[in-house]
């Protein structure tokens, strides 16, 4: 393909991908690619297409959350997920900073109070500017939006239903299932639909959200108890069987009590009967106490259900293309030998947090779009491997993990082939305020020379294992790691300073330098 060069006027010839294709009016379909999700991983992946020249449709539609809350264009992540969660989780732990501040002479009063309307006008209208700038760049990079409802006619054909009500049609060799999932609340709960809101909603109260229940244990509901509770509301969790019951044991467990210990009250082994809204319009919620089988009432603000999440196909009309999906979440089944995208027909893949059995997570999501759009129209053959994917749960002490937990190693291989090596350590921040420091803890856990997982509970516990985590998947080792020379004073250096192994008893209490 020629290109002029529009300063020198001279001819410069192109190499373009050996499928690209120009539309011409006698083309067979409308779009190379059709992505059904304008969150991270159908953006990434419908702008990845686009940049090697390909003709790319993105549909977007928020359904209403059960409260009413809805959003724009940019996903779970950008709008109710991973952006203002870290946003609010900051000013939490920006209290914490003010506290101890005194300390270190700063002059503060002793009581600091956090306004709600402020923190989520600026929350809000940060992930506003996100919406936007998403817009921006998929014009910028000539894909199609379309603010729709997507679904299948056939493996060729998308059905769109726009938000003015009208109806058309897409053909299309490609399309990319990325809808995302949605917050489930338990229908059978008497009130629970009617009175309950969940993470879509929480970030975009119009009201303080007070005294707050939330029900679940899984990182949604830990990281938003913890912010809550750091910004001054009385805070509850619920939890049925054992929190964060999907992470490593000893970890979960240093989390919750970590949390408790700064005001977080655990209602354990409990579980929700009904909510009713009394004459005043607060919430009534009856529970039951599972170790004595006795039902407790308690009053409440706000009660927020994280008890799972399920993927939004069911109108996508993937019953009659034989697109296998979990019957309970309703994820599509994917993971063919030639392509750990693909469903059940072949033109037809799906990415992101959808996919059965994959990690739900806004870098998985983007990288396996990314790296989709290479295979389909890149001449690449690389495929995601979702094996060593680094996540961290933002709780007011950060909990950040690449690999597998002790209970997988042990399960694996046997607690007599393993070796764990762990600290307690304190950080040096914590020092002249008198801060808590004893859920501060690291462990590795190896197999010979070669590490399965690393865990961090402390401040910064993502920057820490983001490094690590780079480390591991070039092939980093026991002898490399502990041979390293650490950078102090740092929280990063108590896990190059590793020495103690579980196996031997010695206390792995770190003391001075």
């Amino acid at each position: 393909t020629m290109f002029v060069n529009k300063h020198s006027r001279t001819f410069i010839f192109k190499r373009l991908p050996r499928n690209y294709r120009q539309f011409t009016s006698s083309s067979t379909e409308d779009y190379d690619l059709v992505v059904i999700g304008g969150g991270s991983g159908g953006l990434a992946c419908a702008k990845a297409a686009s940049q090697l020249q390909k003709k790319v449709a993105v549909l977007d539609f928020v359904t209403p959350s059960t409260q009413g809350t809805t959003w724009g264009l940019g996903g779970t992540c950008v709008n109710v997920g991973c952006i203002p969660k870290k946003l609010m989780h900051h000013a939490s732990l920006l209290g914490d900073a003010i506290r101890d501040s005194k300390a270190y002479g700063w002059n503060v009063p002793d009581e600091v109070q956090s306004d709600w309307t402020t923190l989520s006008t600026a929350v809000q209208n940060h992930v506003k500017s996100l919406n936007w700038g998403h817009r921006v760049q998929l014009r910028d990079k000539n894909v199609e939006y379309i603010n729709g409802l997507g679904s299948f006619k056939d493996p060729h054909t998308v059905r769109v239903k726009e938000s003015n009500g009208t109806e058309r049609l897409l053909k299309t060799r490609n399309a990319v299932i990325a809808v995302g999932v949605r917050p489930y609340v338990p229908s059978q709960i008497p009130g629970a639909v009617e009175y309950g809101a969940t993470s879509d909603d929480l970030f975009w109260l119009k009201k303080t959200p007070g005294k707050t229940l939330l029900i679940g244990a899984s990182y949604i509901a830990l990281e938003c108890g913890g912010f809550l509770n750091g910004l001054g509301f009385d805070t509850s969790i619920m939890v049925r069987s054992r929190p964060l019951k999907q992470f490593d044991q000893q970890m979960a467990e240093l989390v919750a009590e970590s949390m408790e210990s700064k005001g977080t009250r655990f209602l354990r082994k409990c579980v929700p009967v009904s909510i009713e809204k009394d004459s005043r319009g607060r919430l009534v919620v009856k529970y039951e106490d599972l170790t004595n089988r006795q039902t407790k009432e308690e009053v409440f603000d706000t009660v927020m259900f994280a008890t799972g999440r399920h993927a939004v196909t069911n109108n996508l009309n993937l019953e009659a293309l034989g697109i296998e999906v979990d019957q309970t979440t309703q994820k599509v089944f994917g993971g063919h030998s030639d392509d750990h995208e693909r469903t059940s027909v072949a033109n037809i893949y799906a990415i992101g947090d959808i996919l059965h059995n994959r990690p739900e997570l806004t870098p998985v999501a983007i990288k396996a779009g990314q790296l989709l759009a290479d295979r389909l129209f890149g001449g690449s053959q690389v495929q995601m491997d979702y094996n060593m994917i680094p996540t961290t749960v933002f709780t007011p002490l950060e909990y950040g993990v690449v690999g597998i937990s002790e209970e997988k190693a042990v399960s694996c291989h046997g607690e007599e082939n393993i070796e764990v090596y762990h600290a307690f350590y304190t950080p040096l921040e914590f020092a002249v305020p008198r801060r808590d420091a004893s859920h501060c803890y690291i462990k590795a856990i190896c197999f010979g020379d070669r590490i399965l997982g690393l865990h961090l509970i402390g401040p910064n516990a993502g920057e820490v294992i983001q490094g690590f985590a780079v480390a591991l998947r070039c092939g980093a080792t026991w002898s490399g790691l502990s041979g390293s020379v650490g950078i102090h004073p740092t929280t990063a250096e108590e896990v190059v300073k590793l020495h103690i192994t579980k196996r031997s008893g010695a206390d792995p209490t770190v003391t001075g330098c």
